[in-house]
């Protein structure tokens, strides 16, 4: 096993600003995160959002930007939400992958749509 990267787009549905990304999916991460640079070219001012406390994998807490409403896309699916900015790398987490009904496959190191709802995401709702 390795590491699973997947192209995302992220646009910013203020601004109508889009951009191609290359996201590190990690299945126990729970949120979009993307670098500094990435939501600055998305139209975003850091110094100007919210902030949201999080605990970083090492167990250390850290304030960080959060911007939003993004739009993400993968292959035929979007979802709406907002991302951390955070890190050196866009990394897609649990919730947008929940959001867009998509499988992880660590084996063959690919993201894909869920082939048991091909066209339509799912979402379990109980």
């Amino acid at each position: 096993m390795g590491l699973v990267y997947a192209d995302i787009e992220v646009g910013n549905l203020f601004q109508k600003r889009t951009l191609p990304l290359r996201a590190l999916v990690d299945s126990g991460a729970v949120f979009l995160s993307i670098p500094e640079h990435a939501a600055i070219q998305l139209g975003f001012d850091t110094s100007e959002v919210v902030t949201r406390e999080v605990v970083l994998a090492n167990g250390h807490r850290q304030k960080v930007p959060m911007i939003g409403p993004l739009r993400v896309r993968f292959e035929n699916r979007f979802c709406d939400l907002s991302a951390l900015v955070l890190g050196d790398e866009p990394l897609l987490g649990a919730v947008p992958m929940e959001m867009m009904d998509l499988i992880l496959h660590p084996a063959t190191q690919t993201l894909s749509v869920n082939p048991q709802s091909p066209y339509i995401p799912v979402a379990l709702a109980k």
